[in-house]
């Protein structure tokens, strides 16, 4: 089992790059469970026809511990196990308090040696890494952390944050800095300065994705590139970076394996 969690910061396109990264991989036969760790809950809503599906504080508000794995997921395209975390109610409580929640009752009601997912996403949102939003990087969750930017400055500035995050774990033998995704956006001189965040934390950007149409059309008709426009170029840029960042995640895996060794 490969674990990944995507980080980015809200609005750059991180739910939408981890659901086609997640369909490309189903595509392939592989088992594939996506993880949404942002308040919004919308994470897996492609993968699953649109609209929202019941998230685990939801469920925990209402129900305590009262229900059962299978109201806890949503099966979506080609079988892609859909899990959203929520968020508290508006006012109240801890954001991030939904991650460690879901990834708790996830375990604690066996749903990994259920649907047995050879390929784990967490997509969360970076704009904050404190607390409950940096679970998914810790030991036992994620191999390696992959994180969404463009070469907007604000973009820029929380992906330096949850690269610093990252870094400051690193004893811990926690997940490894897997390298960044450039969702571009068309700004000035982005690729330099995304290579420039890039040298800083001695990574490199894993793969690249140009502005497309298909993404906002697909999104309308509840689905992903992947799905939608399978033959599309774009749907192709997915497919190249769901093999770069699966590639990059293993081998994160092994150096962290070899090291306990």
């Amino acid at each position: 089992m490969i674990k990944i969690a995507i980080y980015g910061k809200g609005g750059i396109g991180k739910s939408t790059t981890v659901s086609n990264i997640a369909a490309a991989l189903a595509e392939k036969g592989l088992k594939v469970m996506q993880i949404g760790c942002d308040p919004k809950a919308d994470s897996t809503s492609c993968l699953h026809g649109g609209g929202r599906m019941k998230t685990v504080l939801d469920l925990t508000r209402e129900r305590g511990d009262g229900f059962t794995l299978e109201e806890m997921v949503k099966i979506g395209y080609k079988g892609i196990v859909c899990v959203e975390a929520g968020g508290p109610t508006p006012g109240l409580g801890c954001a991030g308090r939904g991650i460690i929640t879901a990834l708790e009752k996830l375990e604690k009601k066996g749903g990994y040696e259920v649907y047995a997912p050879d390929v784990i996403f967490y997509d969360v949102l970076g704009d904050v890494v404190c607390g409950g939003f940096s679970t998914p990087m810790r030991e036992g969750y994620a191999d390696a952390v992959f994180v969404v930017t463009s070469g907007e400055n604000m973009a820029i500035y929380a992906a330096a944050n949850i690269a610093t995050a990252v870094e400051n774990f690193r004893d811990r033998g926690y997940a490894e800095l897997g390298g960044m995704i450039l969702n571009r956006r068309g700004i000035k001189n982005e690729e330099e300065k995304v290579q420039v965040l890039c040298d800083d934390f001695h990574t490199g950007i894993v793969g690249r994705l140009d502005r497309s149409e298909l993404v906002p059309e697909a999104e309308e008709l509840g689905k992903t590139v992947v799905e939608a426009f399978p033959e599309s170029e774009m749907a192709g840029e997915y497919r190249a970076l769901a093999e770069a960042v699966l590639d990059a995640a293993q081998k994160a895996k092994e150096k962290k394996e070899g090291a306990v060794c």
